[in-house]
């Protein structure tokens, strides 16, 4: 009877985007339908929600949710909130329609799948709107193939005691500046390639929020099973309630924990908080088209790009140039004394470094130099 009921609310389409498969779900829920097609729906949804890729879109038929705050009116609109919740789908439309509400949704489980939305107006005689969008790229993520050494295993004490066995006073005797920089990041590379392992870097769209660990989504799954053991009757209310409570409480706790965090560590961190700001982002916003020198829109990214080069170029170039002259001519550089770097400024300047920026063209990283500064 449960497959009778989600046949005929639920099309699947299976297609291929780029490298992978993605699942394309038609869902259409009348407003009469019964609590069980309801929650035949919801566990479909739960079911398809562990692809790689789904877009799922239709008429829901709940008009009093507000998707910005994430509430809802009623009974059944709160339930359907809780289970696009649970199964961490993203709801992307964002323009209300017919009188302000939002019967017509589109759902995907995979931030930067769906894109373009647009609103075409009415079809024929029906009060709902066409809506258009695009797949934007493959459904299945590539392998990372970028590697980023791995600090939480380094062993920094076997690290230091590498380089303090190296005889420097000798290493370095009658070499000059190059030869004696290129002896030392020799060696200095060698020890980070012994003591600090490699990871691959971690793909930046990932279908789990920043908060969720491996404990928390025991505490989900958790809460999912209580759920289907009460509605076959194996679980009482209470015991449900309870789980629910539970699993609701470390959520909330787990979002506040990490918000404190990245509020604590904003100024020695900007990227983990810039980051998590991009990922709170629906859309991805773009350079828009550009005019050029000659008065014409331009839209393609070579051609933008050729344009705010050629602005910044007129900007600073002219202004870097005379600053320099100023500089030369103002100071007599030859009989000048050349000036004295001691340990405690260098020991000092590597102390300071910001050990959350990338490794410069010297392969080096901040947080490597910091840890070894003695």
């Amino acid at each position: 009877m449960d497959e009778e009921l989600t046949e005929s609310l639920w099309v699947r389409i299976k297609g291929r985007a780029g490298a992978g498969d993605i699942i394309v779900g038609v869902c259409y829920r009348p407003p009469d339908q019964g609590d069980r097609a309801d929650e035949a729906s919801y566990r479909q949804i739960g079911a398809a929600s562990h692809s790689q890729a789904l877009v799922l879109m239709g008429d829901f038929n709940h008009p009093d949710i507000c998707w910005r705050d994430n509430t809802a009116g009623h009974k059944q609109s709160r339930r359907f909130l809780e289970c696009v919740d649970d199964n961490f789908l993203l709801q992307v439309i964002e323009e209300p329609m017919r009188r302000s509400g939002m019967l017509d949704l589109i759902l995907t489980n995979e931030e930067g799948l769906v894109g373009d939305v647009k609103l075409k107006g009415s079809l024929g005689c029906s009060d709902h709107e066409m809506v258009e969008f695009r797949i934007l790229r493959a459904a299945r993520r590539a392998c990372s193939k970028l590697t980023t050494l791995d600090f939480r295993r380094a062993d920094f004490g076997l690290f230091r005691d590498l380089l303090g066995r190296i005889p420097w006073d000798k290493a370095l005797e009658g070499r000059g500046a190059q030869d004696s920089w290129l002896i030392f990041k020799g060696h200095l590379l060698q020890a980070q390639e012994r003591c600090i392992p490699t990871k691959r870097k971690s793909s930046k769209n990932t279908k789990r929020p920043a908060w969720m660990n491996k404990l928390l989504l025991g505490k989900v799954n958790h809460k999912k099973e209580a759920y289907r053991g009460w509605k076959q009757g194996q679980v009482a209310w209470e015991e449900y309630r309870e789980t629910v409570r539970a699993a609701r409480a470390q959520v909330r706790k787990a979002k506040a924990l990490i918000e404190f965090s990245l509020a604590r560590d904003v100024k020695d961190n900007k990227k983990s908080f810039y980051s998590c700001v991009s990922d709170k982002r629906r859309m991805r916003e773009n350079v828009g088209p550009l005019w050029n020198e000659m008065g014409d829109l331009v839209a393609q990214d070579m051609e933008k790009a050729e344009v705010l080069d050629d602005f910044f170029a007129s900007v600073f170039t002219g202004k870097c140039l005379s600053h320099t002259a100023q500089v030369t001519e103002g100071r007599d550089w030859e009989n000048a004394e050349p000036p004295t770097v001691g340990e405690d400024q260098v020991r000092e300047y590597l102390r300071n470094l910001k050990v959350h920026k990338s490794t410069g063209p010297d392969e080096m990283h901040p947080h490597v130099l910091r840890e070894v500064a003695d």
